[in-house]
């Protein structure tokens, strides 16, 4: 494992710096962006459409005509059929989200729905609705019917909707427990991001807060008291109260924050520790940043990887699951990996074949699905799919460069 020096001088990134048994134990907490496990009611309608402000009245040609798993629609438009273990995908390179069942390796039954530009992060709720962050707003889909039934604006000014890395509009998302809050980190290029809050019965914006520069994560404590925005340029974390809105800074930066806007060595992903509610974030797989969110404190953990880490997702038992994404310095550092660390610090790094964004743990625990829609070159149409106990890795074509992804 290389040891990197507290500053480390690089070329300016030009892009996103990004076993035994039954395996752990899945999430059942509603945490955050696209690390959200849980089971969804197959014949649930969720008749939302044009209802409140802000509902899309007129569904999208993608969305129009819900179909079984093998492609027919469904007389009257209602319920599909959806194998339980099913994936939802973001389509950060389409304007889509993407069903897609593992076990139809041949990508049989797959199906698309229009939801907006350059979709990242997503979070599913109990009553089926997938949210999910795109550039021009939150969209809302019944998982149920696999329609939008809603796509609400942002009431930050983000600029002309784009594509790619550095486009405006949301980012990570996250559901207080209570479901009747969506959280959203929106990038405002050139500047710093915001914090919204969205009703999820009125399906409205409903109050803003400043955060720091490209909002990447969103987390809710386990009370639902406090909303973390992990920040990827501003090497950050801030802190939100939910009842006040007041937030504070945290700055999480293990290796400095030399070079600005020009380092690789950043925040991307956290996850809360059921345990505590301590905050986690991987740094280029060798310091784990343990940040407690009440004080500020910043503890530093051992990691070793030793690769650029990106998405991460925790299980109720603690385990953590860690991306790498590639190496920074080919002639130093590892390449992709799924980093699986225990709660006492021991981990297990299993290589990926390519550049790899984020994951998420099937609702067993046996399975962890890797999604191949990495923002920088490199990224490729598929997920990695991780046996938990053996550390065997098959991969499938899925989707249009898939980011965020939830398990229904």
């Amino acid at each position: 494992m290389t040891t990197r020096p507290e500053q480390r001088h690089t070329a300016a990134e030009p892009s996103r710096s990004h076993g035994t048994g039954t395996g752990p134990r899945p999430v059942t907490r509603r945490r955050r962006t696209a690390a959200l496990v849980g089971a969804v009611p197959l014949a649930l309608t969720v008749a939302l459409a044009g209802c409140a402000p802000g509902a899309d009245t007129s569904p999208s040609p993608a969305a129009a005509s819900p179909q079984d798993r093998n492609g027919t629609a469904q007389e009257g438009g209602g319920p599909v059929r959806t194998p339980e273990g099913t994936l939802l995908v973001t389509d950060f390179g389409s304007d889509t989200v993407t069903f897609v069942d593992p076990s139809e390796r041949e990508g049989a039954g797959r199906e698309s729905v229009e939801v907006g530009t350059a979709p990242y992060g997503i979070v599913l709720g109990d009553d089926g609705t997938a949210w999910v962050a795109t550039a021009e707003g939150v969209a809302a889909v019944d998982t149920a019917t696999r329609k939008r039934t809603a796509l609400i604006p942002y009431s930050t000014d983000t600029g002309p909707v784009t594509t790619g890395e550095y486009r405006g509009g949301g980012m990570g998302i996250a559901l207080s427990p209570d479901e009747h809050t969506v959280y959203v980190g929106v990038n405002v290029p050139d500047g710093p991001g915001t914090l919204e809050a969205i009703d999820t019965e009125r399906r409205q914006v409903v109050e803003t807060v400043p955060v720091g520069r490209r909002p990447f994560d969103v987390d809710v404590s386990g009370d639902g008291r406090q909303i973390y925005t992990t920040n990827h340029d501003s090497f950050d974390v801030t802190v939100v109260d939910a009842a006040s809105w007041r937030s504070r800074r945290i700055e999480v930066a293990p290796y400095g924050t030399e070079g600005g806007l020009g380092s690789w060595l950043k925040p991307h992903y956290s996850a809360v520790r059921p345990s505590d509610g301590a905050l986690l974030l991987p740094f280029e797989g060798e310091r784990l940043a343990v940040v407690d969110p009440d004080t500020g404190r910043v503890a530093i953990e051992r990691m070793t990887a030793d690769t650029h880490q990106h998405g991460v997702t925790v299980t109720d038992d603690g385990t953590l699951f860690a991306v790498g994404t590639g190496a920074i310095d080919p002639s130093t550092d590892a390449g992709p990996s799924l980093t699986i660390r225990a709660p006492g610090g021991t981990e297990r790094v299993i290589p990926l074949d390519g550049s790899h964004e984020d994951v998420v743990v099937s609702e067993d625990g046996r399975t962890a699905y890797v999604s191949g829609g990495f923002t920088r070159d490199g990224y490729w149409d598929g997920l990695s799919i991780v046996d938990v106990a053996t550390g065997d890795v098959t991969r499938l074509p899925a989707g249009t460069r898939p980011l965020g992804m939830v398990v229904l």
